[in-house]
């Protein structure tokens, strides 16, 4: 943890020591040291930083008098050579030689079949290090020798890939993930609860305890780290100067707590007694009291953590981040185990730890302090979601023209949004984690295919701070944070209110294709909308519902509902979508499967849309009673509804009038409803719909009154007696000023195969002779019945014609027919007819 004030800052001197196990002390009856200078020469120890070498050869002789070769477990990459006492140097190697085939097979029999000598470094032998080499090594080169011992090393049962000859091995290439752990932590956490009943502070006894079926270095370092990160606590209040600092192992777990001191120190007491050569590695760290911007050099380090040697390679670990974290606000330690910080590859480790001693990075090309201060800070979940930092490659940006660009990539489906507020020293403030978006008009953050873009535009000249949160894909979990930035303004621009956002991200939701939803006509950048019109459609693999919102902060609700239209298609959603003011408007999307209505809808995509030029009147916007479905779509092709001559949902006509085709497939009752606001026809807007059934095929006529725009509603009787049901709304725009006349008011007798040919308008000129054809099928007789009655006459087209006199608009014309056996005439519909001027009818 880093220290908010130099009185907290402490680092610790190394304490080793150099001994042996009791099981080596039973097998080595007769040992005999020898130095040996020609065995030194064949490989020099990888410790780092060690300058002085000593090489050790031990002479290993069972009470039968054979050489039994046992392994150990050494500090460096060397190996073990067993030899007979007083034996020469060509004696000893021919028996080497001798028993070259056995010594390999008892080393790939596994690490629990092997013996280990458990060595310490003391602290007068810190500066060195101990080199055991096998006896068959004397026969190899030594790159050969280095990289056959590391072929035997860690690794066998983590479940880890082999590293490459010459490489450094990783975190992953000793275990693939920390899954293959399960069973030991299970085993140690239980462990660590019945020794704490018992009041067990002893460190060997403890040790023994939790590492109790190890089969290797690996599980036994596993046993250690997470005992260590489930039983002691970081020690706020000794860290804040309330309580004295507890640092002894002996101490630290009595009391359960400690600050960073006493984890590593207890971490490399642990190790030693399993003979595990591990450092306290003391530095600087991005932790509780770091600020970013303040120089680090020539300052204290103030965190401790460690180094351990696994395989012949040094590694990385932190016990004291990987117990949890600190509540600075509420001066409380926040219990969360956090792996990441188990064996970290150094090159994701050096942005938070930076070491006194340049050694300890472990890097190929190690840092400078200055380089890990403009570092961007990530946290572990930034590395355990698979992110990486595309742009920019330090915490510190100034704006370009009042805009601030970041972008992250992730190679897992990842949902984030961002928090920006006044820059604060401290980095570890704020909040950790986001439940939903902080609602932030000050900045665009899109999700594209790979990668997360967000334009920042800070409002005022300041400062500000900005945290990145994220979560896995389809999580419910809040967002947690993930890095930080430090953005400067010195002049903001000049913009529109954007509106809030609280659904994450713009464009598709990272999650669109789990819902169904597999592309977009629109991606995730600014929609720039052209004469106030917009319409967008997402591409489905099955069939979907959906539901749109619009949103601009000078909009009332009530409008916004007539600035949408949504048509739902099997393999399509359509939203059109028009835009009354200027300015910038949000549109989201919120999809369900179709058939699962008892599904939650759940938003699918949020669109930033803006409108600078031409906007469209009030006047002109959609209908306020429109359905959800517009247009032909999933629900009409469900009902048999099929071959509409017009595939959108919105329809326009010059002339006033049009004809909607379609085939009704299951011979289904129909029912038209056509609607206006603010309507001034002195007739009723059903006379200005007439629909014709022919065979399958269905026409709807419309003949509008006036310009505007209308609602037309198509309804079907599913059931034989149900009610009907919605199928579908059509949006007619009448750019026409002319006024039309209406249709004949239709009757219930007028059905199926009734063609109405002449006349087709309901309102007829006085005094006037108007020829009608008609087609009825199964008529017997057919009469169009006003002042007097005029029967019409059969041609050989199974047509009804004849001329008929219109009167004097005193009395409607009815056209009726005589059907099926009955002699009673049916009214099939009603004619009317224009009254006189008044200086005619006076006349009359």
């Amino acid at each position: 943890m880093s220290a908010e004030v130099s009185l907290h800052k402490f680092s610790f001197p190394f304490a080793c020591s150099v001994s042996l196990s009791s099981q080596d002390k039973v097998t080595q009856k007769v040992p005999v040291l020898v130095k040996n200078p020609e065995v030194h020469k064949l490989k020099e120890n990888p410790t780092l930083g060690e300058e002085n070498h000593i090489t050790v050869v031990q002479a290993l002789v069972n009470n039968e008098g054979r050489g039994a070769l046992e392994s150990t477990k050494p500090a460096d990459a060397g190996d073990t050579v067993a030899a007979r006492p007083c034996v020469s140097p060509e004696a000893s190697q021919n028996a080497m030689v001798a028993r070259q085939s056995a010594a390999e097979n008892l080393r790939a029999e596994g690490e629990d079949q092997r013996p280990a000598a458990k060595r310490q470094l003391s602290s007068e032998s810190a500066a060195k290090s101990i080199t055991a080499v096998k006896k068959s090594a004397l026969r190899k080169e030594p790159n050969e020798q280095k990289h056959l011992h590391q072929k035997a090393q860690l690794g066998q049962g983590g479940g880890g890939k082999a590293a490459l000859p010459g490489k450094r091995k990783r975190r992953t290439d000793l275990f693939k993930s920390s899954e293959v752990f399960h069973r030991l932590d299970s085993h140690v956490i239980r462990a660590g609860e019945e020794l704490k009943l018992k009041r067990v502070y002893d460190v060997k006894t403890i040790v023994q305890s939790i590492t109790q079926g190890c089969r290797n270095e690996l599980e036994q370092l596993r046993a250690i780290w997470v005992w260590l990160c489930n039983n002691i606590e970081y020690d706020v209040s000794g860290y804040l100067g309330h309580t004295e600092k507890l640092s002894s192992p002996e101490e630290v777990i009595a009391a359960g707590r400690g600050v960073c001191c006493g984890y590593s120190n207890l971490c490399t007491e642990m190790c030693r007694e399993m003979g595990i050569e591990c450092k306290e590695v003391p530095g600087h760290s991005k932790g509780i009291g770091y600020r970013q911007g303040h120089s680090l050099k020539n300052v204290k380090s103030d965190h401790l953590w460690n180094a351990v040697r696994l395989g012949g390679e040094w590694f990385l670990l932190d016990a004291c981040w990987g117990a949890g974290r600190v509540d600075m606000q509420n001066e409380s330690f926040v219990k969360r185990f956090d792996d990441f910080y188990f064996l970290t590859d150094p090159e994701e480790f050096i942005d938070s730890h930076f070491p006194d001693e340049e050694k300890w990075q472990l890097l190929d090309k190690p840092i400078s302090i200055e380089e890990f201060e403009q570092r961007v800070f990530k946290t572990s979940a930034f590395f355990t979601m698979g992110l990486s930092l595309i742009s920019p490659l330090r915490y510190h940006i100034v704006t370009d023209d009042g805009e601030a660009t970041i972008s992250l990539g992730f190679s897992k489906l990842t949902t984030f949004t961002y928090e920006i507020t006044q820059h604060q020293d401290l980095l570890h403030c704020g909040a950790l984690e986001q439940k939903e978006s902080i609602n932030s008009s000050f900045g665009l953050l899109t999700v594209s295919h790979r990668s997360m873009k967000l334009q920042l535009l800070p409002p005022e000249s300041d400062t500000y701070d900005v945290k990145l949160f994220a979560r896995p894909g389809n999580a419910t979990t809040p967002l947690v944070w993930v890095c930080s930035f430090t953005v400067e303004c010195p002049n903001p621009r000049a913009t529109e209110d954007m509106p809030e956002n609280p659904f994450l991200s713009w464009g598709l939701q990272p999650f669109a294709g789990s819902l169904g939803v597999i592309g977009s006509s629109q991606n995730s950048e600014v929609a720039e909308v052209e004469d106030g019109v917009f319409d967008l459609v997402l591409k489905t693999c099955r069939s979907l519902m959906v539901l749109c919102e619009l949103v601009h902060p000078q909009m009332e609700g009530a409008v916004a509902k007539c600035c949408l239209v949504t048509q739902i298609q099997p393999d399509n959603l359509t939203c059109h979508v028009l835009c009354p003011f200027h300015g910038f408007y949000r549109l989201s999307l919120f999809v369900r499967d179709y058939e699962k209505t008892e599904d939650k809808f759940q938003n699918a995509a949020n669109y930033l849309l803006h409108c600078k030029e031409k906007v469209v009147g009030l006047e002109e916007l959609f209908p306020p009673n429109l359905g959800s479905a517009c247009g032909p779509g999933t629900r009409t092709a469900k009902a048999g509804l099929s071959r509409f001559s017009h595939n959108s949902a919105i329809v326009s006509t010059q002339q006033g009038k049009c004809n909607l085709t379609f085939h009704n497939q299951q011979d289904l009752d129909l029912h038209y409803v056509l609607s206006k606001e603010n309507i001034s026809s002195n007739f009723p807007l059903s006379r200005y719909v007439f629909c014709t059934y022919t065979d399958r095929k269905v026409t709807v006529s419309l003949s509008l009154p006036e310009a505007g725009v209308y609602r037309l509603g198509l309804y079907a009787r599913i059931t034989t007696g149900g009610d009907f049901s919605p199928m579908c709304d059509f949006v007619v725009r009448n750019n026409s000023p002319q006024i039309r006349p209406p249709f004949p008011c239709v009757y219930s007798a007028w059905g199926k195969g009734c063609v109405l040919f002449e006349p087709r308008v309901g309102l007829l000129e006085p005094l006037s002779w108007v020829l009608f054809r008609v087609r009825v099928p199964g008529a017997l007789r057919v009469s169009v019945v006003g002042e007097s009655r005029t029967d019409l006459k059969l041609n050989k087209s199974r047509v009804w014609e004849g001329e008929v006199f219109s009167g004097n608009s005193l009395q409607q014309l009815k056209l009726a027919a005589s059907l099926g056996d009955s002699s009673e005439m049916s009214v099939l519909m009603m004619f009317d007819v224009k009254q006189l001027p008044t200086e005619d009818a006076n006349k009359d």
